[in-house]
């Protein structure tokens, strides 16, 4: 819930003022897009791993703005949490990526790859 506050809800209050709001908006859009489209590829997998890709240079950027954000203000505390909750994100999301890689393909959640349509009325 975190990562999505973070990257999908706070950036809304600060994109009048503050480019990097919209950079983390644009990414968190494109990273949904890309879940979208790993979920249909091999369902809820490790694979998921790859659709945070996108924010290792959002990370590398927004690091490089801490600096210039007001000491103090919220834009920078919001600034570095993004970066800190997005980053560890990142560390789970390359294990998990190596772990389907290795061979741990199977769904996490069953049925999602659009594969096999799970029937409303049949039981688990």
């Amino acid at each position: 819930m975190s990562l999505l506050s973070s990257n999908m809800i706070v950036p809304l209050f600060f994109l009048s003022e503050h480019p990097e709001a919209w950079v983390v908006l644009g990414m968190a859009l494109l990273t949904g897009a890309t879940f979208i489209a790993l979920t249909a590829y091999s369902g809820f997998s490790r694979l998921l791993g790859l659709g945070h890709l996108a924010w290792i240079p959002m990370v590398i950027y927004l690091a490089g703005q801490v600096s210039q954000a007001q000491s103090g203000s919220w834009f920078r505390f919001w600034l570095i949490t993004v970066i800190v909750l997005d980053t560890g994100s990142l560390f789970l999301d390359a294990a998990n990526v190596v772990r389907y890689w290795l061979g741990e393909r199977e769904e996490m959640v069953k049925g999602l790859s659009g594969e096999k349509p799970i029937a409303l009325d049949q039981q688990p």
